[in-house]
C-alpha cells in the first residue's frame, strides 16, 4: 500500500511538472521547431546573396608590368608588416599590406606609393561590377557602428540596390574589398535565426540565459514526459490459476 501511494504520488507530480512545463516551454519549443524548418528550406547560396553579388572572381596580374621593389613597399608602411598580397582594384593594381595589428593600407604597385581610404564613389563602382542583377543606380553611405545586420570591419560603406530584395553591398573603406552582403532572403534567415538562438538585441549570442534555461526547461519536459509515458504504460495481467 505504501508502495502504491508512493508511486501515485510519482504520477501525480510528474504530471504537474509535466503540464506546467509544457506552458511555459511550449511556444519557444514551437518557435525552434518553426525557426530550424525555414532555416533548413531557405538555400544558403541566396541567404548569401550568391545569386545576386559575384564576390569571388579572381583578376589576373599581368607579369610583365613593372612593380615597385618591395622593400620601397615596406617603408611606406607605418606598422611592422605581416603580409603583403598584390591584387586589383578597379582595374588598378595596389599592393595590399596588412599589419600585425591586423590594420590595412593599400599601396600603389608600381610606385609604392599609400594610398587613401577607399572613398564612396570607389565603394559605389566595386558594388556595381560585382553587382549581377538587375536594379536602379545604388545609393551609398558609410557605417561607421556595428548592426545586427552588419558586424564586419568598420567603417564600411553600404551600398544599397533597389532591386527586390532590397540588396546591400558592403565594402571595407580599409580595403575595397566585399566583405558582406545582405538581401530580404538572409534577412529572413536572421530573423528567425535569432528566435532560434533567443538573441533578440544582436542575433549572435548562442550562449544567451534565456537559453540555456529553455534548453534545461525542454530536457525536464522530456523527462517528465517519459516517466508519464511509462507510468501509464499498458501491462498484461498475470493470470490466477
Amino acid at each position: 500500500m505504501v508502495l502504491r501511494s508512493a508511486k501515485l504520488r510519482f504520477h501525480i507530480g510528474a504530471s504537474r511538472v509535466h503540464r506546467w512545463l509544457a506552458l511555459v516551454i511550449g511556444v519557444q519549443l514551437l518557435f525552434w521547431f518553426a525557426s530550424g524548418l525555414v532555416m533548413s528550406l531557405l538555400p544558403i547560396e541566396r541567404v548569401r546573396g550568391e545569386h545576386l553579388v559575384e564576390r569571388s572572381s579572381p583578376a589576373i596580374l599581368e607579369q610583365s608590368r613593372s612593380r615597385a621593389p618591395l622593400d620601397l613597399v615596406l617603408r611606406a608602411a607605418t606598422r611592422p608588416v605581416r603580409e603583403v598580397r598584390y591584387r586589383a582594384l578597379l582595374g588598378r593594381e595596389i599592393a595590399e599590406v596588412e599589419s600585425i595589428d591586423g590594420t590595412i593600407s593599400l599601396h600603389d604597385a608600381e610606385t609604392g606609393r599609400r594610398l587613401g581610404p577607399v572613398n564612396a564613389a570607389m565603394a559605389r563602382a566595386v558594388a556595381i561590377q560585382a553587382y549581377r542583377g538587375t536594379s536602379e543606380p545604388p545609393s551609398v553611405r558609410l557605417v561607421v557602428a556595428s548592426t545586427p545586420e552588419f558586424k564586419g570591419v568598420l567603417p564600411a560603406w553600404r551600398v544599397d540596390f533597389p532591386d527586390r530584395e532590397a540588396t546591400s553591398v558592403y565594402v571595407a573603406q580599409n580595403s575595397g574589398r566585399i566583405v558582406a552582403v545582405r538581401n530580404g532572403t538572409w534577412r529572413l534567415y536572421d530573423f528567425f535565426w535569432a528566435l532560434h538562438i533567443m538573441d533578440w538585441k544582436n542575433h549572435e549570442n548562442f550562449n544567451t540565459p534565456w537559453l540555456m534555461v529553455f534548453a534545461a526547461g525542454g530536457l525536464a519536459l522530456a523527462i517528465a514526459g517519459s516517466a508519464l509515458l511509462y507510468l501509464r504504460w499498458p501491462r498484461k495481467r498475470r493470470r490466477t490459476g
